[in-house]
């Protein structure tokens, strides 16, 4: 047989290393010769599940947790709130925002505090009084700018207010997907890779985005028919809970406003 000349030799060998290449290059794309990469690769296998399975293990995985960080905007009869709360089985600190308003809360046990601005006080003190509020309310408000109040327990905002403080009750109302449980397409919240669960086909029961590395946590809830979303983060992470000292604390002197929209 007739030897091939060194440069048929080259060509020939160029021409069988392309297929590897391409294959490695395929690869790298998510798509080896052999086929499909396996998308649960490297996961903690929570896509593998059914969606009732993925509920499932996302509750359990928020009902053990010692503290969570909820932030986005809720939407209800009462209003549309904006949540940006720390909050673990003994308190909560954060904010609240409404159409009309901001406000700082705090919750130690429960011991609950409010802190916000005097344009929170006067619009309060206008909403109480329906000639507004006059001089004397105005410097009252000015004296309550930035300071802390605290909430009496047998105030009629007391129950509603602590209601943003409350981890356990938050998250039993936000983690509940309604009617049949469909699984999802995978996302990202972040640089986190997630599955996403159902409540119906078009997720009019609501949407949980649940993560698919270490922990299952729950990261993201749409609420069915517009009402908000919500992203859940810092999960068991701890913060520290104070109650604020006396100088930054006033008596508001009286029922305190609704936090109505």
């Amino acid at each position: 047989m007739t030897a091939l000349p060194p440069a048929s030799r080259a060509r020939r060998a160029v021409r069988a290393s392309l297929p590897v290449a391409l294959c490695a290059g395929l690869t790298a794309m998510l798509t080896a010769c052999g086929g499909e990469e396996d998308p649960d690769a490297g996961t903690n296998g929570l896509g593998k599940l059914s969606a009732s399975e993925i509920e499932t293990k996302a509750q359990g995985a928020a009902d053990t947790a010692k503290a969570v960080r909820l932030s986005g905007t809720l939407v209800s009869k009462g209003g549309t709130y904006k949540l940006d709360m720390r909050l673990k089985a003994t308190g909560a600190t954060g904010s609240v925002s409404s159409r009309t308003s901001t406000f700082e809360l705090l919750r130690v046990g429960d011991a609950l505090f409010l802190k916000a601005d005097a344009a929170f006080w006067t619009h309060a003190e206008s909403e109480s009084d329906e000639k507004g509020p006059d001089e004397s309310d105005t410097q009252a408000a000015d004296k309550l700018d930035d300071k802390y109040v605290k909430v009496p327990q047998d105030d009629p905002s007391y129950k509603q207010l602590r209601g943003f403080t409350e981890m356990n009750v938050l998250l039993d109302g936000l983690l509940e997907l309604h009617g049949e449980v469909v699984k999802g397409d995978r996302a990202k919240i972040g640089d986190t890779r997630t599955i996403k669960v159902s409540g119906g086909q078009r997720g009019e029961g609501g949407t949980l985005d649940v993560s698919l590395e270490g922990t299952p946590y729950p990261l993201q809830f749409a609420r069915g028919g517009g009402g908000g979303v919500v992203v859940l983060s810092d999960w068991n992470e701890d913060f520290p809970l104070t109650e604020p000292a006396k100088d930054e604390t006033l008596d508001y002197g009286r029922q305190l406003p609704r936090t109505s929209d």
